[in-house]
């Protein structure tokens, strides 16, 4: 389709045009994966190289610890790689009889880790260039060091207080005892030593040597029980994609134990509506969107969790009967139902790369919660993930917290193929922001045409888990009265950072055009 190269939001961004390029939410992760595509390596490489950056320039949402999802587009197929770690065999449900609810930090909301072995089962599909050239920026700045950027400090110094009961985590990111300052240069010496390691031993040191060992003798001192053989079992899933359709564009998203399912409900219900009849930025078009979304949330709190423990398959929550049914329900007064809490947090890092052969990778990777479970493996610079919070305590609900399952995933990376070509790969990062943004994305550039920076630029709106809604300054106040006479218990002027963060990339005829999202501090680069 032709896109429409006005941007009529406030921003001080243009879309970027290239035929190698990359996005994501730090510059210097950004220019790392540039580093690898003008070595000669492929969007594969510069994916890698990006990820592995993030997790030193970006440590408040990223880390060694983390887990990873991806898509890849290999310029004839499309492949899904699922890089959730699993629960320690030791994770008995009595184990939690004692928690009101999941707990967030410590060793008992741990899952194994797996977006090291994204990296490598990555590079080992894909990769052009040699494993360890993938890290050398990383270790560059962990090494040498790094200013901190404006959104990675503010949020930086709010993790001072909440790890304060932490040492290890202290010792690593609290260089005499405070959070580093904008713009100030920190050293991560330790998280150097732990990368290059990684990248000597292709992720062997990670989970069956050196550092798993580091990892399983802090757990079991801290009363945790992650043991050797929960990482040595772990491995990262090559798997299909599954996709919902809106008109000719087909979204993709990884299929559960991650959130995109919700992307993928809320997209067909609004594929009945034809809402491309309603003005771009109307009340009628944010109505359906968000009553869409309703319907999805619900949907996934109920049924969501690791694919091997759910009782309803993705392919019944979209079925075109439940799909027409659901749509049918829709009507002009907003519904308000309130489903459970799920687990969320904004905390996450998303890039996406293409390169001139075609190539293009969508790729999310998240300690969850700020820097994770507040767990730092001593000297190795680890920020360990509370994966595990996203579990849930309700005996009986196939999310159950239980020995060797994946727990729900906020994170998702998103892509869109449009008549059996690549057309956007995309992510919204940003709890459950991501589903919501997946949905607002799709709508903007497949119904109403917009650019990708134009589409990032947009104010959002953001469904709450209480049913209230709010919405990014920008959004026009007539707009806001008339989804109020609707129903819908609307507030305005919350923190940007609850919007989420996009990055896209569009393939065109000829080359790409990316944008990058104004609410974080990372920008597209291409040649």
């Amino acid at each position: 389709m032709e896109l429409n190269w006005n941007c009529p939001y406030p921003s001080n961004r243009s879309p970027v045009f290239a035929r190698n390029i990359v996005a994501t939410s730090q510059p210097l992760a950004t220019s790392a994966g540039i580093a690898a595509l003008k070595a000669g390596g492929n969007a594969v490489d510069a994916a890698i190289a990006t990820a592995i950056t993030l997790t030193v320039v970006e440590p408040n949402n990223n880390g060694l610890g983390s887990d990873a999802f991806a898509i890849v587009w290999d310029g004839a197929n499309l492949h899904g790689l699922n890089a959730s770690g699993r629960s320690p065999a030791g994770w008995q449900t009595e184990r939690f009889n004692h928690y009101a609810s999941m707990p967030q930090s410590g060793w008992d909301s741990v899952t194994v880790p797996g977006a090291v072995s994204a990296w490598v089962g990555l590079s080992e599909k894909f990769g052009e260039l040699p494993f360890e050239k993938l890290f050398e920026a990383a270790v560059h700045y962990a090494s040498k060091g790094y200013q901190v950027g404006p959104k990675t400090g503010y949020f930086w110094r709010l993790a001072k207080k909440q790890y304060q009961d932490f040492e290890a985590f202290g010792d690593t990111f609290l260089p005499r005892g405070e959070a580093p300052s904008i713009g100030s240069k920190i050293r991560l010496p330790d998280h150097a030593a732990s990368l290059q390691l990684i990248a000597a031993s292709r992720g062997e040191a990670f989970y069956h040597g050196e550092l798993a060992e580091a990892m399983v003798a802090d757990s079991t001192e801290h009363n945790g029980v992650l043991s050797m053989q929960d990482l040595a079992n772990h491995e990262c899933l090559w798997l299909d994609t599954i996709k919902q359709s809106l008109g000719d564009a087909e979204l993709h998203e990884i299929p559960p134990n991650g959130q995109g399912l919700m992307a993928l409900i809320a997209l067909g219900i609004i594929d009945k509506l034809d809402i491309g009849q309603y003005a771009l930025d109307s009340a009628d078009s944010a109505h359906l969107q968000i009553e869409a979304t309703r319907i999805a949330y619900a949907e996934v709190e109920r049924h969501l969790a690791d694919s091997e423990y759910m009782r309803v398959t993705p392919r019944q929550l979209l079925s075109e009967q439940y799909l027409s049914a659901r749509a049918a329900e829709i009507g002009s007064a907003a519904a308000d139902p309130s489903p459970s809490p799920l687990g969320a947090s904004p905390d996450t890092v998303y890039l996406t790369t293409a390169d001139e052969s075609g190539m293009m990778v969508s790729m999310i990777q998240s300690n969850y919660m700020g820097f994770g479970s507040g767990i730092v493996i001593p000297g190795r610079g680890i920020s360990m993930q509370n994966r595990g919070a996203g579990f849930t305590l309700e005996a009986g609900h196939p999310n159950q917290v239980g020995p060797g399952k994946r727990p729900y995933h906020t994170i998702i990376p998103g892509f869109v193929m449009q008549r059996d070509q690549a057309a956007l790969s995309f992510g919204v990062m940003g709890g459950h922001m991501q589903a919501q943004g997946h949905l607002q994305m799709m709508v903007r550039t497949f119904v109403y045409g917009q650019n990708p920076q134009a589409a990032s630029d947009a104010p959002r709106w953001r469904l709450n888990e209480d049913g209230s809604v709010i919405v990014e300054q920008g959004f026009d106040t007539a707009v806001i009265e008339a989804l109020q006479s609707r129903g819908h218990r609307i507030s305005a002027d919350k923190p940007e950072y609850l919007f989420g963060g996009a990055q896209l990339i569009y393939r065109l005829d000829d080359g790409y055009c990316a944008g990058s999202d104004h609410r974080k501090e990372g920008l597209a680069i291409g040649f």
